[in-house]
């Protein structure tokens, strides 16, 4: 009996110690590490990719900022300021800016000489014509002068929404567009001061010229008065017979 118990208990152990080597056997440590590893990686991977796309996202954030248009124009306004000093140049009276004409006028008003064939009344009516051109270009100037002074208004005003403009600009085209702006208005502000000074140099030249043909109307006077004949010779008068 007690053999019986014995063998028994013998196989009872043997049976317990195979089960727990087998339990053992089957958990590899090493593969185990291993596999953890990979999945730490494929996790960095993962989290890799998102920050890519998160990357790219704005990008295209950026690039849509970069294609939005400026909502402001200032072009009409700025042809609209210079199409008032325009429009004083077209309305001058006098002397014509066009080429061809002013140069006709010019040598029929302005003279080098007078000759012997011209009448007083045309050297008088000369004189008044050179007069009212002279004072004609004098008020152009002065009306140049004048819009201009308005203009700066305009200006300050166009001026203040573009920096505005582009200091609020959200991307390279609305930057982009507010600096063309910017030159456009430096443009129109170069051609006006160019106008002014067209003005103001018509007037003096005309100012000068007229100068020069009195002149030359005066030196044809004094030939008629003093004319060809013997000159003047003063003697003494007795009034009372002495």
């Amino acid at each position: 009996m007690k053999k019986t118990w014995l063998a028994a208990a013998v196989a009872v152990l043997f049976t317990c110690s195979s089960a727990s080597y087998a339990q053992w056997a089957v958990f590899d440590a090493a593969n185990f590490s291993q596999n953890l590893l990979t999945a730490a990686r494929e996790l960095q991977q993962i989290d890799n990719q998102i920050q890519q796309l998160q990357n790219e996202a704005t990008m295209l954030v950026n690039q849509g900022r970069n294609l939005t248009s400026l909502n402001y124009n200032s072009l009409s306004q700025l042809l609209t300021t210079l199409a008032s000093t325009n429009q004083l140049i077209a309305q001058a009276q006098g002397l014509t800016f066009n080429v061809a004409q002013s140069q006709a006028t010019f040598n029929r008003l302005y003279p080098g000489s007078y000759g012997a064939g011209t009448s007083n009344a045309q050297m008088v009516q000369d004189a008044q014509t050179r007069w009212q051109t002279s004072v004609q270009a004098l008020q152009t100037a002065t009306q140049m002068q004048s819009q201009a002074a308005q203009n700066l208004l305009s200006d300050q005003g166009v001026l203040s929404n573009l920096v505005t403009q582009s200091q609020g600009a959200v991307g390279a085209l609305q930057a982009s567009q507010a600096t063309n702006q910017l030159l456009a208005l430096i443009a129109r502000q170069a051609i006006q001061a160019q106008q002014l000074t067209v003005s103001q140099n018509r007037a003096t030249a005309l100012d000068e010229a007229r100068a020069a043909a009195d002149e030359a109307q005066a030196e044809q006077v004094r030939s008629r008065f003093i004319g060809n004949g013997p000159q003047y010779t003063p003697q003494s008068v007795n009034f009372y017979g002495n």
